[in-house]
């Protein structure tokens, strides 16, 4: 039987393609009143976050560039149950290059790739950017969610986007994340260090059976643009408690975007 964990906040997700740290987007209490701390809040950014008044549901408040979270079609995460079977073509990955970096941007934890890795979608070259991690999943598998998950985030030249996502269940420690989160613990919010993963250490994160589905959908975090192609793998990978606890433990909640409406999408596997 398979072990879930269960995380009931509302939270979100994170599919950044920028590899320069964010700033903390914490709010501070205050206790001092006066007319300057009080003129300095009103021209204090206001963030999007995970739960409250800036989470998911109002990510659409905070900023009209994010209207598409409450007004679009093709949002994701969704609970993907297969609508047409295709025998979709493995997916075209060239992996040559390992990671860079490693940062805690405040939003996940996140892996950035050297340049040279690919995904090939139709003659294009969709360049690995980073990738990043959801506690617990984001995507529902035939209405199952998942303890971790990871996005693989790719783009081409003029702006396309495309993610391959990897879902783990609690289980075997999984080598690769060890190597990879052992300065997680450490890393403050806006920190990175080096994190040295091989191509093949990055591709070890990916199941063997390449078997997948494959969707249309959005990015998971505002502006929650649409038109970014899914694939997601159908077979999982293993992580154990205490890495998933690990990550857990870094933000203290849940960075994933609860599911989105289907709308009578194609999924095809």
């Amino acid at each position: 039987m398979k072990k879930l964990i269960t995380l009931s906040a509302i939270a979100l997700s994170t599919l950044l393609l920028t590899t320069t740290a964010q700033a903390n987007e914490e709010a501070h209490a205050k206790h001092d009143t006066n007319a300057t701390e009080a003129k300095h809040e009103t021209h204090h950014e206001k963030h999007w976050a995970y739960m409250g008044n800036v989470g998911p549901k109002h990510w659409s408040e905070v900023k009209k560039e994010f209207n598409m979270c409450s007004e679009g079609k093709q949002q994701s995460p969704i609970n993907i149950v297969a609508s047409k079977d295709i025998d979709l073509k493995p997916l075209d990955l060239n992996y040559t290059t390992g990671s860079s970096t490693i940062i805690n941007n405040g939003h996940t934890i996140q892996v950035n790739i050297a340049d040279g890795s690919v995904l090939k979608i139709d003659g294009a070259d969709y360049k690995l950017k980073q990738f990043h991690f959801h506690v617990p999943s984001e995507n529902n598998i035939n209405g199952q969610a998942y303890p971790l998950e990871a996005h693989f985030v790719h783009a081409t030249d003029d702006g396309k986007l495309a993610v391959v996502a990897v879902m783990f269940e609690e289980g075997a420690e999984n080598p690769v994340l060890a190597k990879a989160w052992k300065k997680v613990p450490s890393l403050k919010v806006g920190e990175e260090a080096k994190c040295g993963l091989s191509a093949d250490e990055v591709k070890a994160l990916m199941p063997e059976n390449k078997d997948y589905y494959k969707f249309m959908g959005s990015l998971t975090t505002p502006p929650c643009s649409e038109n970014v192609k899914w694939h997601v793998y159908k077979n999982t990978m293993t992580a154990s408690k205490e890495q998933i606890n690990t990550f857990f433990s870094t933000f203290s909640f849940p960075n994933n975007r609860p599911v989105q409406a289907t709308n009578d999408r194609e999924i095809d596997e």
